[in-house]
Protein backbone atom coordinates (compact mmCIF):
# COMPACT_ATOMS: atom_id res chain seq x y z
CA UNK A 1 0.00 0.00 0.00
CA UNK A 2 2.88 2.35 0.83
CA UNK A 3 4.26 1.82 -2.64
CA UNK A 4 0.89 2.72 -4.22
CA UNK A 5 0.61 5.92 -2.17
CA UNK A 6 4.12 6.92 -3.14
CA UNK A 7 3.32 6.37 -6.81
CA UNK A 8 0.16 8.52 -6.52
CA UNK A 9 2.14 11.28 -4.79
CA UNK A 10 4.76 11.20 -7.55
CA UNK A 11 2.10 11.36 -10.26
CA UNK A 12 0.37 14.27 -8.53
CA UNK A 13 3.71 16.06 -8.13
CA UNK A 14 4.54 15.52 -11.80
CA UNK A 15 1.12 16.87 -12.82
CA UNK A 16 1.63 19.94 -10.63
CA UNK A 17 5.08 20.50 -12.11
CA UNK A 18 3.66 20.32 -15.64
CA UNK A 19 0.89 22.81 -14.76
CA UNK A 20 3.41 25.22 -13.24
CA UNK A 21 5.64 24.90 -16.29
CA UNK A 22 2.73 25.68 -18.62
CA UNK A 23 1.74 28.71 -16.53
CA UNK A 24 5.31 29.98 -16.57
CA UNK A 25 5.56 29.54 -20.34
CA UNK A 26 2.25 31.34 -20.84
CA UNK A 27 3.33 34.23 -18.62
CA UNK A 28 6.62 34.50 -20.53
CA UNK A 29 4.83 34.66 -23.87
CA UNK A 30 2.47 37.31 -22.52
CA UNK A 31 5.43 39.43 -21.37
CA UNK A 32 7.06 39.03 -24.76
CA UNK A 33 3.90 40.10 -26.59
CA UNK A 34 3.45 43.09 -24.32
CA UNK A 35 7.05 44.10 -24.79
CA UNK A 36 6.66 43.78 -28.57
CA UNK A 37 3.52 45.89 -28.57
CA UNK A 38 5.24 48.50 -26.45
CA UNK A 39 8.14 48.71 -28.86
CA UNK A 40 5.75 48.96 -31.81
CA UNK A 41 3.83 51.78 -30.14
CA UNK A 42 7.05 53.66 -29.40
CA UNK A 43 8.23 53.23 -32.99
CA UNK A 44 4.84 54.37 -34.29
CA UNK A 45 4.99 57.46 -32.13
CA UNK A 46 8.50 58.23 -33.33
CA UNK A 47 7.46 57.86 -36.97
CA UNK A 48 4.31 59.92 -36.44
CA UNK A 49 6.26 62.61 -34.65
CA UNK A 50 8.79 62.79 -37.45
CA UNK A 51 6.02 62.95 -40.05
CA UNK A 52 4.26 65.70 -38.11
CA UNK A 53 7.48 67.68 -37.85
CA UNK A 54 7.91 67.37 -41.61
CA UNK A 55 4.36 68.58 -42.24
CA UNK A 56 2.82 65.29 -43.33
CA UNK A 57 -0.37 66.01 -41.36
CA UNK A 58 -0.76 69.59 -42.47
CA UNK A 59 -4.22 70.07 -44.01
CA UNK A 60 -4.49 71.11 -47.58
CA UNK A 61 -5.56 74.78 -47.55
CA UNK A 62 -8.49 74.01 -49.83
CA UNK A 63 -9.65 71.16 -47.59
CA UNK A 64 -9.32 73.35 -44.50
CA UNK A 65 -11.37 76.09 -46.12
CA UNK A 66 -14.11 73.57 -46.87
CA UNK A 67 -14.06 72.40 -43.25
CA UNK A 68 -14.23 75.97 -41.99
CA UNK A 69 -17.28 76.60 -44.17
CA UNK A 70 -19.15 73.50 -43.03
CA UNK A 71 -22.43 74.34 -41.34
CA UNK A 72 -24.24 71.01 -41.08
CA UNK A 73 -23.50 67.32 -40.60
CA UNK A 74 -25.78 64.56 -41.88
CA UNK A 75 -25.84 61.11 -40.28
CA UNK A 76 -26.61 58.26 -42.75
CA UNK A 77 -29.52 55.97 -41.87
CA UNK A 78 -29.95 52.39 -43.06
CA UNK A 79 -32.75 52.18 -45.60
CA UNK A 80 -32.55 48.40 -45.56
CA UNK A 81 -33.19 48.25 -41.83
CA UNK A 82 -36.03 50.76 -42.09
CA UNK A 83 -37.89 50.39 -45.36
CA UNK A 84 -39.95 53.51 -44.60
CA UNK A 85 -36.89 55.62 -45.43
CA UNK A 86 -36.43 57.08 -48.91
CA UNK A 87 -33.01 57.73 -50.42
CA UNK A 88 -32.80 61.15 -52.10
CA UNK A 89 -29.12 61.85 -51.41
CA UNK A 90 -27.63 64.22 -48.85
CA UNK A 91 -28.03 68.00 -48.60
CA UNK A 92 -24.89 70.15 -48.85
CA UNK A 93 -22.85 70.68 -45.70
CA UNK A 94 -21.01 73.91 -46.44
CA UNK A 95 -21.65 77.49 -47.55
CA UNK A 96 -25.26 77.44 -46.36
CA UNK A 97 -27.14 80.65 -45.49
CA UNK A 98 -27.21 81.39 -41.76
CA UNK A 99 -28.96 84.76 -41.70
CA UNK A 100 -32.51 85.90 -42.35
CA UNK A 101 -35.34 83.57 -43.34
CA UNK A 102 -36.52 81.47 -46.25
CA UNK A 103 -40.19 81.18 -47.22
CA UNK A 104 -41.79 77.74 -47.23
CA UNK A 105 -45.09 77.24 -49.05
CA UNK A 106 -47.21 74.18 -48.28
CA UNK A 107 -50.09 73.71 -50.68
CA UNK A 108 -52.59 71.21 -49.27
CA UNK A 109 -56.02 70.03 -50.34
CA UNK A 110 -57.34 71.98 -47.33
CA UNK A 111 -55.67 75.28 -48.26
CA UNK A 112 -52.24 76.92 -48.50
CA UNK A 113 -49.90 77.52 -45.57
CA UNK A 114 -46.78 79.69 -45.72
CA UNK A 115 -44.00 79.89 -43.16
CA UNK A 116 -40.67 81.63 -42.63
CA UNK A 117 -37.79 79.24 -41.87
CA UNK A 118 -35.33 80.91 -39.50
CA UNK A 119 -31.82 80.53 -40.94
CA UNK A 120 -30.10 82.08 -37.91
CA UNK A 121 -31.26 79.43 -35.44
CA UNK A 122 -32.04 76.46 -37.72
CA UNK A 123 -29.90 76.60 -40.87
CA UNK A 124 -29.63 72.81 -41.16
CA UNK A 125 -33.37 72.25 -40.85
CA UNK A 126 -33.92 74.81 -43.58
CA UNK A 127 -31.21 73.22 -45.75
CA UNK A 128 -32.75 69.77 -45.28
CA UNK A 129 -36.29 70.88 -46.12
CA UNK A 130 -35.01 72.80 -49.16
CA UNK A 131 -33.08 69.73 -50.34
CA UNK A 132 -36.09 67.45 -49.92
CA UNK A 133 -38.52 69.92 -51.48
CA UNK A 134 -36.25 70.21 -54.51
CA UNK A 135 -36.66 66.45 -55.00
CA UNK A 136 -40.46 66.48 -54.61
CA UNK A 137 -40.05 64.48 -51.41
CA UNK A 138 -43.11 66.04 -49.77
CA UNK A 139 -45.38 66.17 -52.81
CA UNK A 140 -48.55 64.05 -52.63
CA UNK A 141 -47.88 62.97 -49.04
CA UNK A 142 -50.31 63.08 -46.13
CA UNK A 143 -50.10 64.83 -42.78
CA UNK A 144 -50.65 61.66 -40.80
CA UNK A 145 -51.24 62.93 -37.27
CA UNK A 146 -53.07 65.59 -35.27
CA UNK A 147 -51.04 65.48 -32.07
CA UNK A 148 -52.27 65.77 -28.50
CA UNK A 149 -49.94 68.77 -28.17
CA UNK A 150 -52.05 70.74 -30.65
CA UNK A 151 -50.00 70.37 -33.82
CA UNK A 152 -50.35 68.91 -37.28
CA UNK A 153 -47.59 66.40 -38.05
CA UNK A 154 -46.44 66.16 -41.66
CA UNK A 155 -43.47 65.16 -43.78
CA UNK A 156 -43.46 61.37 -43.67
CA UNK A 157 -44.10 59.90 -47.14
CA UNK A 158 -44.82 56.51 -45.57
CA UNK A 159 -47.43 57.92 -43.18
CA UNK A 160 -46.09 55.65 -40.45
CA UNK A 161 -44.29 58.15 -38.23
CA UNK A 162 -40.95 56.40 -38.76
CA UNK A 163 -40.36 57.45 -42.36
CA UNK A 164 -38.07 60.09 -43.81
CA UNK A 165 -34.84 60.40 -45.80
CA UNK A 166 -31.82 58.11 -45.38
CA UNK A 167 -30.08 60.65 -43.16
CA UNK A 168 -30.75 62.45 -39.91
CA UNK A 169 -29.42 65.55 -38.18
CA UNK A 170 -29.15 66.95 -34.67
CA UNK A 171 -31.46 69.35 -32.79
CA UNK A 172 -30.73 73.00 -33.45
CA UNK A 173 -33.07 75.30 -31.54
CA UNK A 174 -34.89 73.56 -28.73
CA UNK A 175 -36.40 76.03 -26.22
CA UNK A 176 -35.28 76.32 -22.59
CA UNK A 177 -34.89 73.13 -20.59
CA UNK A 178 -32.57 71.20 -22.90
CA UNK A 179 -28.76 70.87 -22.99
CA UNK A 180 -28.30 71.90 -26.63
CA UNK A 181 -25.88 74.80 -26.95
CA UNK A 182 -28.17 76.41 -29.47
CA UNK A 183 -31.24 76.21 -27.25
CA UNK A 184 -32.96 79.57 -26.77
CA UNK A 185 -35.39 80.56 -24.01
CA UNK A 186 -38.95 81.53 -24.87
CA UNK A 187 -39.85 85.13 -24.03
CA UNK A 188 -41.13 85.54 -20.48
CA UNK A 189 -44.78 84.63 -20.23
CA UNK A 190 -44.85 82.98 -23.67
CA UNK A 191 -45.20 79.22 -24.15
CA UNK A 192 -42.29 77.28 -25.58
CA UNK A 193 -44.38 76.54 -28.68
CA UNK A 194 -46.94 79.29 -29.31
CA UNK A 195 -49.50 78.57 -32.00
CA UNK A 196 -48.02 79.28 -35.39
CA UNK A 197 -44.71 77.63 -34.47
CA UNK A 198 -43.01 75.35 -36.99
CA UNK A 199 -40.84 72.67 -35.37
CA UNK A 200 -38.99 69.53 -36.38
CA UNK A 201 -39.89 66.16 -34.90
CA UNK A 202 -37.51 63.22 -35.14
CA UNK A 203 -38.25 59.53 -35.36
CA UNK A 204 -36.24 59.56 -32.12
CA UNK A 205 -35.29 62.64 -30.06
CA UNK A 206 -32.43 64.43 -31.81
CA UNK A 207 -32.73 62.32 -34.97
CA UNK A 208 -34.49 64.76 -37.27
CA UNK A 209 -35.19 63.97 -40.89
CA UNK A 210 -38.17 65.26 -42.86
CA UNK A 211 -41.05 65.37 -40.38
CA UNK A 212 -42.27 68.67 -38.95
CA UNK A 213 -45.01 70.09 -36.73
CA UNK A 214 -47.35 73.01 -37.41
CA UNK A 215 -48.78 74.18 -34.07
CA UNK A 216 -52.38 75.42 -34.11
CA UNK A 217 -52.52 75.70 -30.29
CA UNK A 218 -50.10 76.93 -27.64
CA UNK A 219 -48.00 74.16 -26.13
CA UNK A 220 -45.80 74.71 -23.09
CA UNK A 221 -44.24 71.46 -21.79
CA UNK A 222 -41.95 71.35 -18.76
CA UNK A 223 -39.17 69.84 -20.88
CA UNK A 224 -39.38 70.95 -24.53
CA UNK A 225 -37.91 68.50 -27.06
CA UNK A 226 -38.88 69.84 -30.50
CA UNK A 227 -36.45 72.17 -32.31
CA UNK A 228 -38.16 75.39 -33.38
CA UNK A 229 -37.31 76.18 -37.01
CA UNK A 230 -39.72 78.97 -37.99
CA UNK A 231 -43.19 80.47 -37.85
CA UNK A 232 -46.35 80.34 -39.92
CA UNK A 233 -46.78 83.64 -41.76
CA UNK A 234 -50.08 82.92 -43.50
CA UNK A 235 -52.64 80.15 -43.43
CA UNK A 236 -52.79 79.57 -39.68
CA UNK A 237 -56.55 79.41 -40.12
CA UNK A 238 -56.01 76.47 -42.47
CA UNK A 239 -54.00 74.63 -39.83
CA UNK A 240 -56.61 75.43 -37.17
CA UNK A 241 -59.35 74.09 -39.47
CA UNK A 242 -57.38 70.87 -39.95
CA UNK A 243 -56.84 70.67 -36.19
CA UNK A 244 -60.62 70.56 -35.72
CA UNK A 245 -61.00 67.48 -37.93
CA UNK A 246 -62.16 64.31 -36.16
CA UNK A 247 -59.52 61.64 -35.73
CA UNK A 248 -59.49 57.87 -36.03
CA UNK A 249 -57.07 55.20 -34.86
CA UNK A 250 -53.81 54.85 -36.73
CA UNK A 251 -52.02 51.58 -37.48
CA UNK A 252 -50.90 51.18 -33.86
CA UNK A 253 -54.21 52.12 -32.28
CA UNK A 254 -53.62 55.78 -31.39
CA UNK A 255 -56.58 58.02 -32.19
CA UNK A 256 -54.54 60.72 -33.94
CA UNK A 257 -55.04 60.12 -37.67
CA UNK A 258 -57.25 62.71 -39.43
CA UNK A 259 -60.49 61.03 -40.46
CA UNK A 260 -60.22 62.92 -43.74
CA UNK A 261 -56.83 62.65 -45.43
CA UNK A 262 -54.86 65.89 -45.37
CA UNK A 263 -52.65 65.83 -48.45
CA UNK A 264 -49.64 68.02 -49.20
CA UNK A 265 -49.93 68.59 -52.92
CA UNK A 266 -46.64 70.53 -53.15
CA UNK A 267 -44.08 71.95 -50.76
CA UNK A 268 -41.58 74.55 -51.98
CA UNK A 269 -38.84 76.62 -50.35
CA UNK A 270 -37.90 80.05 -51.68
CA UNK A 271 -34.63 81.95 -51.61
CA UNK A 272 -33.32 83.74 -48.49
CA UNK A 273 -34.83 87.17 -48.05
CA UNK A 274 -38.14 86.48 -49.78
CA UNK A 275 -41.18 87.30 -47.64
CA UNK A 276 -39.11 87.01 -44.50
CA UNK A 277 -41.23 88.92 -41.99
CA UNK A 278 -42.62 86.40 -39.48
CA UNK A 279 -46.26 86.83 -38.61
CA UNK A 280 -47.63 87.28 -35.13
CA UNK A 281 -48.92 84.12 -33.40
CA UNK A 282 -52.51 85.05 -34.30
CA UNK A 283 -51.83 85.57 -37.99
CA UNK A 284 -54.16 83.67 -40.29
Amino acid sequence: MASSRDRQRKLARAKLDRQQARRAATAKRRRQVQAGVGVAVVLALIVAGSAWALGAFDSDPTDQTALDNEVCAWTPQDGNANTSLKDVGLPPTADLPTEGTRPMTITTDQGTITAALDLAVAPCSAASIDHLAGRSFYDNTTCHEITEEGALRCGDPSGTGIGGPTYSFYNENVPTGTPEASASPAPEGEPAYPKGTVAMIGTAPGANGSQFLLFFEDFDPEEPTYPVIGRITDGLDVVEKIGDLPTVEDAVGNKVKPETDVTIQTLTVGQPGQDTAPASPDAG
